[in-house]
């Protein structure tokens, strides 16, 4: 697999997380400058700000209103941006809002690392807060699941979260100690989760069974993953710059990206049969995969 670099925003900008528009057209977040950038097919790139250069905007997702959503972990807000480029922000006092996914009831639900807690917000702007039972959890990456709740990562209690649509929580442990899971996916019958403490990617079935795959280099820190349709996950490797896939055996291949030290985080898959990757390194890079993944 060859990946392609493509240079965005200026010097710095940190690309972080990366999400694919309804018109197929590319967002990046730039965590160390405030904005929200938008590569389209034409490869034109346009950014907006969210906020101040320090409110670190970080996870982007395509939201259900034919806008982005992004949560500004420094800014504790969670932003809405337009197709068209306006920018809407709601606030979270204290929060720290991280992981961010739309659930099957078309709201967006987050996660509040830094006041153990769980929000909801609807695209009109309206915020709910369930607490978790796990102080000091920090709580990281959130993704619909395949059972009609929401499946979350507890990076410091080593632990997976459930909440259902009605607040009621339920917390799975992981068999390693000091695991310290991040990114979390659904394959449509499990979760699927890295855990960058201990380099192993983990598979979690809805009634909570566990089973956890290490990776060729346990030292690479995996951060985030996402599914694609033939039911296996792709994955960053942090420390090592490089993009590893599992089948759903637990088979693992590992891909370099153009620069060790690139810094990859955030995934997505586009129509087109391409992944992208955010590297933090000041670019965005892309592999072709083929329609029949995505």
């Amino acid at each position: 697999m060859e990946f392609t670099e493509v240079a965005v925003g200026e010097a710095g900008c940190g690309p972080y997380g990366v999400a694919v528009d309804p018109d197929g057209d590319v967002w990046c977040t730039q965590v160390h400058r405030g904005r929200v950038g938008r590569l389209g097919a034409d490869g034109d790139f346009q950014d907006v700000p969210v906020g101040p250069a320090d409110c670190r905007p970080t996870v982007i997702v395509a939201g259900p209103d034919e806008a982005m959503w992004c949560s500004l972990y420094q800014g504790n807000a969670i932003g809405r941006v337009g197709l068209d480029g306006s920018v809407r922000c709601f606030g979270v006092p204290g929060a720290h809002p991280y992981g961010l996914a739309v659930g099957p009831d078309s709201a967006l639900w987050f996660t509040a690392m830094n006041t153990d807690r769980i929000g909801r917000i609807t695209v009109d702007g309206a915020i709910t807060e369930f607490d978790l039972p796990t102080p000091g959890g920090f709580p990281s990456m959130i993704t619909g699941g395949p059972d009609g709740a929401l499946w979350f990562t507890l990076n410091r209690a080593n632990a997976i979260g459930r909440i259902d649509l009605d607040g009621g929580v339920r917390t799975f442990p992981l068999p390693t100690p000091g695991a310290a899971p991040v990114g979390i996916t659904s394959t449509g019958d499990s979760l699927w989760f890295v855990e960058i403490g201990a380099g192993q990617i983990g598979r979690i079935t809805p009634e909570g069974d566990i089973v956890e795959h290490p990776l060729p280099d346990r030292e690479a820190r995996p951060h985030a993953i996402i599914a694609t349709s033939d039911g296996c996950c792709w994955f960053t490797e942090w420390a090592a710059g490089r993009v590893g896939r599992i089948t759903p055996s637990g088979d693992v291949e590992t891909h370099p990206l153009p620069h060790a030290r690139s810094e990859p985080h955030g995934l997505a898959a586009a129509p087109d049969g391409r992944l992208w990757v955010a590297l933090e390194s000041g670019s965005l890079a892309w592999a072709m995969l083929g329609r029949g993944q995505f």
